[in-house]
């Protein structure tokens, strides 16, 4: 899948076009009564077939789990290296440069991904006005939807979920997705040896500041950049708690 997108520069200059292809989407069923879909990024370098495996496994049988693969490209950091990324990165620093195309490229294709799934929608009112009658339309089922990610991944979802709480993609489009929860994993979050705990911290407080309501932040001893079962048991309560899924197995 591709998505092509023409981003400007500055006043007077010249659109640029960009096309970024993305890999193969692999999709995890829910096993029970579909109440949330979950689109889930991977991390640098990784697939969606990974999470996707691991996320089968994970006991909330009522989340429809979409997990995409990112775009193959240079990334700076790597030194021009070519692997699978949700945008391009030269250092994980406040200084460093943001690719925004990338980002509300990658941002826009959790959208498109969630755009298929049933929506809010208010049960509809119809009146014959032959007879006088009026007969309530059995409304849509919905879902609530989400995203959510580790490490780079992790920053894609927070970056999505800005987009949703502000209306619109950083080149000022429309966001059309109204985003439910989100949860990101080893990115700017605490208790990793590649990302600095400093930016989790700080990343949570301009998300608390900007009006972002139930924000957990949470650090784990000794962490890694990786994920441990109790850091996905925290997230499949919180989730669970947050969406208002019926249950969990166990």
């Amino acid at each position: 899948m591709s998505y092509q997108q023409h981003f400007s520069t500055g006043s007077g200059s010249r659109p640029a076009r960009r096309n970024f292809e993305f890999g193969r989407t692999y999709v995890v069923r829910p096993k029970g009564k579909h109440q949330a879909t979950i689109v889930w990024l991977h991390g640098l370098g990784d697939n969606g077939s990974s999470w996707s495996q691991q996320l089968e496994n994970l006991p909330l049988p009522n989340i429809k789990w979409i997990c995409p693969t990112a775009p193959t490209r240079p990334v700076a950091m790597l030194g021009g290296f070519t692997c699978t990324a949700w945008f391009d990165v030269g250092e994980i620093s406040e200084d460093s440069p943001d690719d925004w195309e990338g980002l509300d490229a990658s941002a826009a294709h959790v959208a498109n991904l969630l755009s298929t799934e049933p929506a809010d929608a208010s049960l509809s009112i119809l009146s014959d006005s032959n007879f006088g009658n009026f007969i309530l339309a059995t409304p849509y089922v919905t879902v609530k939807v989400a995203v959510g990610g580790f490490s780079m991944g992790a920053a894609t979802a927070l970056y999505s979920a800005t987009c949703a709480a502000l209306g619109q993609y950083g080149n000022g489009n429309a966001y059309p997705i109204n985003l439910r929860a989100v949860v990101g994993l080893s990115g700017w979050l605490p208790g990793d040896d590649v990302v600095p705990y400093s930016y989790g911290e700080k990343s949570a407080h301009c998300l608390n500041t900007a009006g972002f309501r139930n924000l957990t932040f949470k650090s784990y001893e000794g962490l890694g950049h990786y994920t441990v079962p109790g850091e996905m048991d925290e997230a499949r309560n919180w989730l669970t708690s947050r969406l208002g899924l019926e249950g969990s197995l166990y």
